[in-house]
Formats: structure tokens, sequence, C-alpha cells
């Protein structure tokens, strides 16, 4: 049995976190499976041909907004050339319409949704022929007779049960390492597909504390963190932080992204302390518009936000990385202006600029599904 995980990443410094998870966490399996990362920079030829010459029973692909056009050609046109090669996907983009992307995309066999460390591994057991697949939960898939079936959810994985998934720095050389500390957020941000989950988990600190100096011994350049609020609870973040200031090597350079104004004072005293270059902010401001704000459903003063950047930035310590969205509701041209006006003037030392996203099974997109009739 030869199964491919497949991640086309945004840029070649990107990984792909998940399939290195699922790999990792698939248990006696692991052997079978191999890892395939390109880039939507790659012709979709190119990756094409690169998979088939890997004559895989199976391909599984990681679908997400800007690689899902690259896939729906890529998958099909291995469909094509290879039928007897089963095809699955996984990932945000075919999460929240599991039946209708089976109905629709006929080359496509099935479909994981949801955590997929241990669906995955109940997958690799049915595809080696251990068990049934209708006892997979977490899964749609196409029958024999082309009928379409939906297993009932999996619940969420335990974070402190799964494995470190990286062992070989080698291959990361030029890359960002990825890494989480805990998954969910306490938010209900409209636009977030981290909002749709209602719990937030963590990973136990102390194998926390042995991955992060594995990343410090290897000379990592940098690890970002996917936490989607990393200082959402204080005693997790300081001790973390405590921690890297404790073993330091002045290598390696560590990403968090936070919501400024839960910054306590004990956190911004200890912040100040730190070399400089040790941890980067990465700081959702998204509007200044209080009307916008609150459609947004995010509880965010940007009076308070501003203090607390400034404050940072006078430490002359700390990157901040600051973001903005434009596109979001009750913002037109001119009031999109002030907000850029009023995020430019605190001059982080990076500025993002993203477009909206109305994702697949964000708040955003079910409320304007609703308020125009749109399907879903």
């Amino acid at each position: 049995m030869k199964v491919l995980l497949t991640a086309i990443n945004a840029k070649y410094i990107h990984s792909n976190l998940a399939v290195y998870s699922l790999k990792a966490n698939c248990g006696s399996y692991e052997p079978q499976v191999k890892l395939m990362e390109y880039s939507i920079n790659q012709y979709p030829e190119e990756i094409f041909q690169s998979l088939y010459r890997e004559k895989a029973d199976v391909v599984c692909f990681s679908c997400y907004i800007w690689n899902i056009g690259i896939v729906n050609q890529v998958a099909g046109w291995l469909r094509q050339v290879a039928p007897d090669t089963r095809i699955w996907l996984g990932g945000p983009e075919v999460s929240f319409d599991v039946a209708e992307r089976l109905e629709t995309w006929h080359f496509v066999d099935g479909v994981m949704y949801g955590e997929g460390e241990d669906t995955f591994r109940e997958l690799m057991a049915c595809w080696n022929g251990k068990i049934d697949i209708e006892s997979v939960l977490g899964i749609g898939h196409r029958h024999e007779d082309g009928r379409v079936h939906v297993h009932p959810a999996r619940d969420f994985v335990n974070m402190s049960r799964l494995n470190f998934v990286y062992t070989r720095p080698e291959d990361f050389k030029n890359k960002i390492i990825y890494y989480e500390t805990s998954r969910g957020c306490p938010f209900q941000c409209s636009y977030c597909l981290s909002s749709v989950e209602k719990k937030v988990r963590f990973r136990d600190l102390e194998l926390v504390k042995q991955e992060l100096q594995q990343f410090i011994d290897w000379e990592i350049p940098q690890v970002k963190f996917v936490d989607r609020t990393f200082n959402c609870r204080r005693e997790h973040s300081m001790e973390i932080l405590k921690f890297i200031k404790d073993r330091d090597k002045g290598k390696t350079n560590f990403h968090f992204e936070i919501t400024a104004d839960l910054l306590t004072e004990e956190e911004l005293d200890f912040m100040s302390s730190l070399r400089p270059g040790l941890i980067q902010l990465e700081i959702g401001v998204q509007s200044t518009n209080p009307a916008t704000i609150k459609e947004i459903r995010r509880n965010v003063s940007f009076e308070k936000l501003q203090e607390i950047v400034k404050r940072i930035h006078a430490g002359k310590n700390i990157h901040q990385h600051l973001d903005l969205i434009a596109g979001l509701p009750f913002e037109d041209m001119e009031r999109f202006k002030q907000s850029f006006n009023d995020v430019y003037a605190l001059k982080p030392e990076q500025f993002q600029l993203g477009f909206l996203k109305v994702l697949k099974g964000s708040y955003e997109r079910e409320g304007r599904r609703l308020r125009f009739n749109l399907p879903a």
C-alpha cells in the first residue's frame, strides 16, 4: 500500500503542518505514507506528472481556498490516467460541503472533514483491509453504485496524544516551521473558521517544552505558532515565553498571533526584557471602525490596542506585524482609508493588508447566504 499526502502551499517557504501531523500520527502505517509538497506557483501539469509517477494506491489532497482550483485540475487529470488510484480530499475548503463536493466532483472517492489525525489512521486501517469503512467517523465517501454517504462527525482530538511531527530539520532549510500548542479560539470573529469551534484545547506544557527545546537545539531560524490566539490563556503563554527566554541560544525567532488588548502589565514588563529578535507578534486589527468591529463580532478596543502597540514599539526589541482586512461590512473606501491611516500611524515593522475571504463554514458566509438567499 502506498498513500500520498499532497500539499499545494501558497509559497515555497511554507510547509503544511496538517499533512505532517497526519503522517506522524497514523501509527504502524506511517512507512506506507509519503508526503508530497508543492506550491501554487508551479504548473498544475508539473504537479500532476510528479504525482502520477509515484504510482500510488491512494492520493490525498489538503484543500484550502488558495489551492482548490489546482486540486480540481490535478485530481481530475489523475482520475483519467490512473482510474484505479483512489482520490481523497481533506481540509477546511471541503469540510463544510462534503455531500455537495462528492456529488459534483465525480472523480473524488472520499472526503475527510474536521480534525484528521484519528480519521486518517482509521482510513489507513481500512485501506489495509483491517476495518470496514462504514465504521470510520468524520468522512464522506462514494459507494460503488455512486451513492454518497456522509458519516457522523468525529470528536476533537486530544492535543496531548499527538506525536511531535518534526524529525528531520534538514527538510526545512529555507522554510518556515509551523507549530501548534492549542486548537480553537475563544472569540467569535465572523470571517474566521476558528470561531466555528466552541472549545479551545491545549497541548500539555511539558510536551511543548520538550518540542521547543528541540527547535532551539536544531537552531531553527523561525518557528511560527499557528495557535489562533496565543495569549488567550495567560498561564499557558507566560510559561512558554519564560521557557524560551531561559533556553534562548540567540538563533531562533518565535512568531505568535496575539490579541494585544488582552496583555497585562506583567506580560508587557516581561516582554520588554526579552532579547531583541527572540519573538515577534502578529496582531489582528482588521478595522478601526466601531460599527464594523461590532458587525464582525470582535470584542476589541482599538484605543487600548494602539496604546499597547505603542508601548511594545517603545521597547525596540519586538517586531510587530499588524493586520488589516479590506472588504469588511460597513467599511466603504473612505472609511477603509481611515482604518489604513490609523494602523499606518502606529508604524509597525510589518503592515499586512488582506482582502476578505468569505470562507465556507464561517459565520460571515452563512450570514450572507441567508441574507441574500444564496446556495450553500
